[in-house]
């Protein structure tokens, strides 16, 4: 067995495990360090794949922006010992009907993966970004659209730090 399978296999097991801790579990501490599993294991799978940009994305976007926005929201909210998830009969009704959808969506998508598991001549002819190439459209072609993105991102800040500043009195 070759050594990337099995790497992949321990990948997916931690990132199918941790999402399912994160999706059933009642406490939201440990939903959220659970979705950090998840995010990490996506990123291992990203860097098994050699895509390199995405797995930089995955990680500064994702583990460094979202995961610490969801933990501190956690932390700075109060009351957080009552916050567990409550099961209404509505949603024990449709457990039943959202598994069948679900087991019906999966079987979908692995029969079309089977079926097409052929790529195309062209795709790897056309399909090499790199990191530079990335990076270089990012600031020549791309330059006006960046620019506005990151003016964006720092106004939110801004508007984010205006509207958390407490008065003291």
């Amino acid at each position: 067995m070759d050594i990337k399978l099995i790497i992949f296999f321990a990948i997916s097991a931690v990132t199918v495990l941790s999402a399912a801790v994160a999706a059933f579990s009642r406490s939201i501490i440990y939903s959220a360090f659970a979705l950090l599993g998840v995010f990490a294991g996506v990123l291992g799978l990203y860097v098994l794949l050699s895509a390199d940009f995405v797995a930089i994305v995955q990680l500064v976007v994702y583990i460094g922006g979202v995961l610490v926005l969801i933990l501190f929201a956690v932390m700075l909210t109060t009351k957080i010992d009552t916050a567990t998830g409550e099961r209404k009969l509505l949603n024990r009704a449709m457990e039943p009907l959202s598994a069948f959808v679900g087991v019906v969506i999966l079987g979908g998508l692995i029969y079309r993966v089977i079926a097409r598991s052929e790529l195309s001549p062209r795709f790897h002819e056309t399909f090499q970004p790199t990191t530079a190439a990335i990076g270089e459209k990012l600031l020549s072609e791309y330059l006006l659209p960046f620019e506005i993105v990151s003016l964006l991102l720092v106004l939110v800040l801004v508007g984010a730090m205006v509207l958390s500043r407490r008065e003291v009195k």
